[in-house]
C-alpha cells in the first residue's frame, strides 16, 4: 500500500499553490487564489472517481485523513463512495420532509386560494385530526398506500366525508411533494382507494325546512340580535351563512350587496364577486343591523369579530329544529319549483351556482341582476306572508 501521511500541518500552511499528495489517495489542492480543497481519488470498479471532502478552512489535516479512510473503507465494500454520500444525505433530508411538514408546506402555499386564507382551518383539519397523529412523523417519501390506507380505515365508512377530504389532501400533499423534488409515489392515494373498497356510507341531504313553513319561522325571528338579524338575511338572500357572517357595510350599495369572491365558497372557479338584489325586507334588515355593527361587520361577535359559524345553527337547535341555515337554499329552490315558471338558469345563478358548461360560461355575459331583483322581491313576500303561493313568471 502507498505510504500514508505524507504531509504535515505546517507544510499544509506554508505550501504554495500546486497538488500534494499525503498518500492513500487524498490530495491537497491550492489554488493560487489562496483558496486549498481536500480531495480523495479512489478507484471504484475500474472506474477513476474523485470527491470533494472539504475545503483546508473547514477540514483540518486530521479530519481530512479521517474521512480518507471512511470513503475508502467503503470503496473496499465495493460501493461508490461519491453515490454513497448522496445517499447517506437524502436519507438525512428524508427526515427533515416528514409528511407533518411538507403537509404544512402545502397548506401555506395554498392559503391565498381558500377562504378566510384557511383562518377558519376547514382545509387543514381533516388531515390534523385523523392523519398526521398517526402518519405524521413519517418522511413524506415513505408513505405508501398500506400507511394511507391504515390510518383511513376506522372513518372509512363511519365518516365517509371526512375520510374523503382527507384523502383529497393527502393527495394535494404528495404532489407538492413531487414539486419540491421528493420521490413520492403519487398513486399512493388511488391505491389506498382500492384497498378501502367503496364507502357504505350513504351521503344525507342537508335538513331543511319546506317552504311553507318559513314563513312562520321568520316571524319567530322577532329579536333583533346579531344571530337573529343574520339568520333572517340569509334566509331572503339565499346565500351561505360565510357570505352573511362577513357582510360589511362597504359591500352594500343601494339596493345591491356585491359579495366578494373571496366571501363565495372558496375561490377556486369563482371569477368575480357576487351580485345579490336586496328586497325591501331585505334592506329593512340590513337597516335593524346598522346599530349593532361593529367595524363596518353588520353581525358582529359577542366580544370580537363576526358571529361564529355555529351561532345560526345554534338557534335553530335551541328550538329543536332539524332544519340548518344551508337548508333554506333549498326551501328556496323547491319553492321556485313547484309554484314559479322561472327559467331553471335564473333559480341556480340566484342560488350562487355554476350555470352550463365551460364554453356556455364563456359566452353567457350577464348575471341576470335585474331578471333575479322580482323572483327575491316575491320570495320575500312569501316569507313575510304577503303572498300566496300562485305560479309566477319573470320574462
Amino acid at each position: 500500500m502507498p505510504a500514508l501521511h505524507k504531509l504535515s500541518s505546517a507544510k499544509v500552511r506554508a505550501a504554495p499553490p500546486g497538488k500534494y499528495s499525503d498518500g492513500g489517495g487524498l490530495w491537497l489542492v491550492k489554488r493560487v487564489d489562496g483558496g486549498a480543497q481536500w480531495v480523495l481519488r479512489l478507484t471504484v470498479h475500474g472506474r477513476r472517481r474523485e470527491m470533494g471532502i472539504g475545503s483546508l478552512q473547514a477540514v483540518t489535516l486530521k479530519e481530512a485523513r479521517v474521512a480518507a479512510e471512511k470513503w475508502r473503507a467503503v470503496v473496499r465494500d465495493g460501493k461508490d463512495p461519491i453515490k454513497e454520500r448522496d445517499r447517506q444525505k437524502r436519507l438525512a433530508a428524508r427526515g427533515d420532509h416528514t409528511l407533518t411538514s411538507v403537509a404544512v408546506e402545502a397548506f401555506e402555499a395554498r392559503k391565498a386560494q381558500l377562504k378566510g386564507d384557511g383562518k377558519a382551518g376547514r382545509w387543514f383539519s381533516p388531515l390534523e385530526l385523523h392523519v398526521l397523529p398517526k402518519i405524521g412523523k413519517v418522511p413524506v417519501e415513505e408513505v405508501d398506500q398500506q400507511d394511507i390506507k391504515n390510518t383511513l380505515a376506522p372513518i372509512w365508512h363511519e365518516k365517509a366525508e371526512t375520510a374523503r377530504k382527507a384523502m383529497n389532501r393527502l393527495n394535494i400533499v404528495l404532489g407538492h411533494a413531487a414539486a419540491m423534488g421528493l420521490n413520492v409515489d403519487l398513486q399512493a392515494t388511488t391505491k389506498a382507494k382500492a384497498l378501502l373498497g367503496k364507502t357504505r356510507h350513504k351521503p344525507k341531504n342537508i335538513p331543511y325546512m319546506p317552504w311553507p313553513e318559513v314563513p312562520n319561522f321568520y316571524a319567530s325571528l322577532e329579536e333583533h340580535t346579531p344571530t337573529q338579524l343574520a339568520l333572517r338575511l340569509l334566509i331572503l338572500t339565499v346565500t351561505r351563512s360565510y357570505s352573511i357572517r362577513f357582510c360589511h357595510f362597504d359591500q352594500i350599495q343601494g339596493d345591491v350587496w356585491t359579495v366578494p369572491k373571496a366571501n363565495m365558497k372558496g375561490q377556486e372557479g369563482v371569477a368575480t364577486d357576487f351580485r345579490v338584489p336586496l328586497s325591501r325586507e331585505a334592506l329593512s334588515v340590513i337597516e335593524l343591523a346598522k346599530p349593532l355593527a361593529r367595524d363596518g361587520f353588520l353581525f358582529p361577535g359577542e366580544r370580537k369579530g363576526v358571529i361564529s359559524d355555529a351561532a345560526m345553527l345554534s338557534h335553530l337547535n335551541r328550538q329543536k329544529i332539524e332544519a340548518r341555515p344551508h337548508g333554506f337554499r333549498s326551501s328556496f329552490k323547491t319553492w321556485c319549483d313547484e309554484t314559479t315558471d322561472i327559467p331553471e338558469a335564473i333559480v341556480e345563478t340566484s342560488l350562487a351556482h355554476v350555470v352550463g358548461n365551460e364554453v356556455e360560461r364563456s359566452y353567457r355575459r350577464t348575471d341576470f341582476l335585474e331578471r333575479r331583483r322580482p323572483l327575491l322581491a316575491r320570495w320575500a313576500d312569501h316569507v313575510t306572508g304577503k303572498n300566496a303561493s300562485e305560479v309566477i313568471k319573470i320574462a
